[in-house]
């Protein structure tokens, strides 16, 4: 808890997935993909709940013996390619209105996002109780900025933003993208089967170094890569 509102945390793992067979527990520098998501959960000081939502028995036994909790199988329809994030946090919900628990907030931890620190969880947690919020999300400043980046019609090269790009580079007004790391939203009303939590107002800012989400074998390399320079 902090300042006296709760907060259950649920990170989405299907089985499923396209790219990396097994890609929510693949081994990387010796541990599963997820253990680095519930790893970071577990050291939260305010989270109250722990919460895994699969539909792959596997995933549901590794994350047990991490630490995370199963409330059950997910059903097969949240579980398809098709299947809205926002959905699947509905549902685990209703299964802990079911059992008789509330809370505050929920707070979404996605397991392809696992530079993702403790204290990044708990400062977010701070700043949207703080502020008051209904929403929250976490960003990183681009590396691309939209100034340079161009679409082609009909052969020619139209601007994506409608400003000059005789500006320095050092000028250039900073831009964000929500990097997937993590969502909080007030549990109410307004969090409902229309939400959209790419859309959440308020910016959590993470330095860049901590973005990096996992869909290609690449990108499991290059996170092999920062683990083996972390522990050298």
């Amino acid at each position: 808890m902090f300042h006296n509102k709760s907060f259950i945390a649920v990170i989405p793992a299907r089985g499923g997935s396209k790219g990396i067979k097994d890609k929510n527990i693949v081994t990387v520098h010796g541990k599963p993909l997820i253990q680095y998501t519930i790893d970071a959960a577990r050291a939260s000081k305010y989270l109250d709940r722990i919460v895994v939502s699969t539909d792959s028995e596997k995933i549901a036994d590794i994350s047990r013996k991490l630490g995370a909790e199963i409330l059950s199988l997910r059903p097969a329809h949240l579980a398809t390619d098709e299947a809205r994030t926002i959905d699947v946090l509905l549902h685990v919900l209703s299964e802990v209105y079911e059992q008789g628990f509330k809370y505050d907030y929920i707070v979404l931890l996605q397991p392809t996002q696992p530079l993702r620190q403790a204290e990044h969880i708990d400062k977010a947690i701070e700043r949207i109780v703080i502020s008051d919020s209904e929403s929250l999300v976490s960003v990183s400043k681009v590396k691309e900025h939209p100034i340079l980046i161009r679409t082609i019609e009909n052969g020619e090269l139209k601007r994506l933003l409608n400003v000059s790009s005789t500006v320095r580079r050092q000028d250039f007004p900073p831009y964000y993208k929500v990097n997937g790391a993590i969502y909080i939203n007030k549990i109410n009303n307004n969090f409902n089967p229309q939400t959209s939590l790419n859309d959440n107002k308020l910016p959590f800012i993470m330095d860049d170094r901590y973005d990096l989400d996992i869909d290609t074998s690449e990108d499991l390399d290059y996170f092999e890569f920062i683990l083996s320079k972390k522990f050298d």
